[in-house]
């Protein structure tokens, strides 16, 4: 096969690909004039902020002059001059730095789409903190298709992106529902009773200590039972440690580790961005696996075990863990609580089984829903990978 041409390609087309430089397709402007001057953003103003980086969409701001005036028929790229990160835009905008060039087409009968995916495409690393688009990027040798060609790749690309927002809007929104039912199934701190309920149930919840509904393990992995190490991910629960680090950060001797066994409970008391108070996670994901004895580990003994999971999604037990934890002590990044303060917080929990129950399955559903809409957002990524490897001459 030339190296002039695809992988795989549309119908009809078979000729070679023509080589041009980067610096040939695109114009650059410098974004001077589009910088935003306030800094106080809010969602009711109307002008976006945009950023090259991963963040993108700052806020919003009220200003009406200095904005850049991408559309449908004209957009722009955004790329960021340092990373070499890039953003197609087809709305109205102001920037934030003038870390970054505009770019737009120079020859509008190319597919501005393909050429956005012919940039993306491109693998690049920066080794320094220097301007890019001008130094290197502007040099770059790509190939290029006919118009028609370019266009049937472009309007591709286009609606496997468009399908693959919409997956993330999705699962966005569900994320937030479920955020927003966290906080009203659960009594609000001093409250006896949540603000949403289930049919039939009216009782006021009760305040029990860990220790009256679970109870700590302490089994060793003494005999090698499991040489698989766990850690605790905020975002993911009990994962492997060697797929979560990329490398395996457990010592190579675990007998002395915790044996956890599926259904249990670890506490992470390493607290990061987000999760002021650590983690606490059930081990679903496998059978057994290991974990360092720094870890709080235990099995739930008179509590449903899907509303504690749930229960602990909140931030509820938040306050607790920071009553009994040592007045602002904290080691290398860990809270300083003991397993016996651990066990001492106090739950509110509802005094009914069944209420516990059919909360618990009521977030075990959503779950599965929003992990349903993760595996295809994944995969639909996974495929859009696949497609840019194949559908572009190298």
């Amino acid at each position: 096969m030339s190296k002039k041409s695809p992988q795989l390609r549309f119908e009809g087309f078979t000729d070679d690909w023509e080589e041009r430089k980067l610096g040939e397709i695109f114009n650059y402007e410098q974004p001077t004039k589009y910088i935003v001057k306030s800094t106080e953003y809010d969602d009711n103003f109307n002008t976006p902020v945009l950023t090259a980086g991963k963040s993108f969409l700052l806020g919003y701001t009220d200003e009406i002059s200095g904005i850049k005036n991408a559309t449908v028929e004209n957009p722009v790229v955004i790329f960021d001059d340092f990373t070499t990160g890039s953003h197609y835009v087809d709305f109205p905008f102001k920037i934030k730095s003038s870390a970054m060039k505009l770019l737009s087409l120079n020859d509008n009968s190319d597919n501005f789409y393909f050429m956005f995916n012919t940039l993306k495409n491109i693998k690049y690393v920066p080794q320094s903190h220097e301007r890019h688009w001008i130094s290197k990027f502007s040099s770059f040798e790509i190939y290029k298709p006919s118009q028609e060609e370019q266009q049937k790749i472009g309007a591709f690309f286009k609606q496997l992106d468009e399908t693959i927002a919409l997956h993330q809007r999705k699962l966005g929104l569900l994320k937030e529902q479920k955020k927003g039912y966290l906080q009203k199934m659960f009594p609000k701190n001093g409250a006896k009773v949540p603000e949403l309920r289930f049919a039939g149930f009216a009782d006021d919840w009760e305040d029990r200590k860990l220790s009256s509904i679970a109870e700590r393990v302490t089994r060793k992995n003494k005999n090698n039972e499991s040489t698989l190490p766990l850690t605790i991910s905020a975002q993911d629960g009990l994962v492997d440690q060697n797929d979560y680090f990329n490398k395996q950060v457990a010592s190579r001797d675990v007998t002395g580790y915790f044996l956890v066994k599926n259904g249990e409970f670890a506490y992470n008391k390493s607290y990061s961005n987000g999760y002021p108070w650590g983690a606490i996670k059930r081990l679903d994901k496998y059978e057994m696996g290991v974990l360092s004895t720094l870890y709080i580990v235990f099995k739930p003994t008179a509590i449903n075990s899907q509303f504690l999971v749930s229960y602990y999604e909140t931030t509820r037990w938040y306050r607790e863990v920071s009553k009994n934890a040592a007045e602002g002590a904290r080691n290398h990044g860990l809270l300083n609580i003991s397993p016996n303060d651990f066990f001492n917080t106090l739950l509110t929990i509802p005094k009914s089984a069944e209420e516990q129950q059919q909360i618990g399955s009521f977030f075990k559903q959503l779950d599965d829903t929003i992990a349903l809409h993760q595996r295809k957002l994944d995969l639909l990524k996974e495929q859009k990978k696949g497609y840019l490897q194949k559908m572009f001459a190298k």
